[in-house]
């Protein structure tokens, strides 16, 4: 299965939520391949520190892949990995509409801000147009959500209302979790803050009842 995180608009979590169901994946013994397709390549960045600091953690295989080398290489690599998730910037790229081709799944993630759910409506047009010559599924989901307030509710409804794109009933809150796991190479699942145990057992259910709504057929370990 090939799935891309994208969004016309930067700054919504996109490589947090690749690099977090790359490790999830992984976790429930699958292999994966993670294709950072932004130019900062901050998804790289993050596998090489997993990888010297977490030496024990699970393993996916990462590369980075820009432009149309997106659309070509993960053709021939789709049969080697049962997953391939693609990690691209927050803008409309090469790589972006590369990925679009290819894709069996484009997730879009979107903060509860009016700006962000603009940023969906551009990616609405772009999946419109990649749809004329290859179908498949988009899902945006709320990504950063506030803890209380209507701005939640009235991101969802907005989105709702874009044609040819399903919205997750399942939101990811903002928290502290997500960054303070990825600044020592682990994902959501694999930490715990002993300061914040509360907070981090919130982020980690959020998380896994998206990835159980979109990987059913998977138990993460």
């Amino acid at each position: 299965m090939i799935t891309t995180i994208g969004n016309t608009k930067g700054g919504v979590g996109k490589t947090t939520l690749a690099v977090n169901l790359a490790i999830a994946l992984v976790r429930c013994g699958e292999d994966v391949l993670l294709i950072d397709g932004d130019v900062q390549e901050t998804a790289l960045a993050f596998t090489h520190l997993r990888s010297t600091q977490q030496p024990e953690a699970p393993v996916y295989t990462a590369v980075g892949l820009h432009g149309a080398a997106i659309r070509t290489q993960v053709q021939q690599l789709a049969r080697r990995y049962q997953h391939i998730i693609v990690d691209v910037g927050g803008r409309d790229s090469a790589s972006l509409r590369a990925a679009l081709t290819i894709s069996d799944l484009l997730i879009i993630p979107a903060a509860p801000r009016s700006f962000e759910v603009w940023g969906v409506e551009q990616t609405r047009d772009l999946v419109r147009e990649a749809r004329a010559v290859h179908d498949f599924r988009a899902l945006a989901v709320l990504n950063g959500a506030d803890p209380s307030g209507p701005d939640n509710r009235e991101a969802i409804e907005a989105l709702a209302e874009l044609e040819g794109i399903e919205v997750s009933p399942h939101s990811i809150g903002r928290r502290k979790a997500f960054p303070n796991a990825a600044a020592i190479g682990l994902g959501v699942l694999e930490h715990t803050e002993p300061s914040n145990r509360e907070g981090s057992l919130k982020a980690r259910a959020e998380f896994c009842r998206f990835f159980q709504s979109l990987y059913p057929q998977l138990e993460i370990a």
